[in-house]
C-alpha cells in the first residue's frame, strides 16, 4: 500500500521502527522527550493511550501535513500496571511477578493527521511459565529489560523459555499492533 503523505513515528524503540517497517511504508522517525507520567488515579488501561497521545502532541504543531503515530505498551499483572523498569533489581522483582503468571500486555496506540486523531488500544493476553531465580537473573544480566514494559521482551530469550501461550496480537507484545495501525492509517487517509 501506497501512502502519498509523510508518516513519522514518534518514537525512538528499534522495535516498533521494525514492526512499521515491516509494513513497507516508507516514514521517518521523530521524536521529542516526553516525561512518561500520568495521573495516579487513571485506570491503568487508560495510561498507554495517554502516553501515546502526549508523544504525539509533543510534534504535531511543527508537523501539520504529516500523519504522526504515538505508542506506548504497559504491562498489567492483576490490575498492576508494570512499565519499564528503573533498576536491574527493579526488573528482576518484575519477572518474579510475571513467573507461572497470566497478564495482559496493552499497547495504547494515537494516530494524529491534520485534525483527526484515532486514539486506541490493543490487548494481549500472556502466559509465563515458572522462571527459578537462575533464569531470572541470566535474563536480567545478558539482555536489556530496562526500556521493555513489564522488564521483557517477547522476541528475546525469555520469550522462548516463558512464554507458554499468547492470545491476542503477537506484534502487540513487542510494542506496536500493526495490524490495527495499518487499518487506522487507511481510515484516516482516506
Amino acid at each position: 500500500m501506497n501512502f502519498n503523505l509523510p508518516i513519522i513515528l514518534a518514537s525512538k524503540s528499534p522495535r516498533r521502527q521494525q514492526l512499521l517497517a515491516s509494513l513497507g511504508i516508507p516514514f521517518e522517525v521523530k521524536s521529542v522527550p516526553v516525561e512518561e507520567i500520568y495521573p495516579e488515579s487513571m485506570p491503568p488501561l487508560e495510561v498507554p493511550q495517554y502516553l501515546a497521545q502526549k508523544k504525539v502532541a509533543a510534534l504535531a504543531a511543527g508537523e501539520k501535513e504529516a500523519l504522526i503515530i504515538g505508542a506506548d505498551t504497559v504491562v498489567l499483572l492483576n490490575d498492576q500496571l508494570l512499565g519499564k523498569p528503573r533498576t536491574l533489581s527493579q526488573a528482576a522483582e518484575f519477572l518474579r511477578q510475571l513467573s507461572g503468571q497470566k497478564h495482559q500486555v496493552v499497547t495504547g496506540v494515537c494516530i494524529q493527521y491534520q485534525e483527526n486523531i484515532s486514539l486506541f488500544h490493543d490487548i494481549t493476553e500472556v502466559q509465563f511459565a515458572d522462571l527459578s531465580d537462575d533464569e531470572i537473573d541470566y535474563y536480567v544480566n545478558k539482555c536489556q529489560p530496562l526500556d521493555k514494559a513489564g522488564a521483557y521482551g517477547i522476541q528475546e530469550w525469555i520469550g522462548l523459555v516463558a512464554v507458554t501461550a499468547i492470545h491476542g496480537s503477537y506484534c502487540n507484545v513487542v510494542g506496536l499492533p500493526v495490524h490495527r495501525v495499518y487499518a487506522e492509517i487507511k481510515n484516516l487517509t482516506v
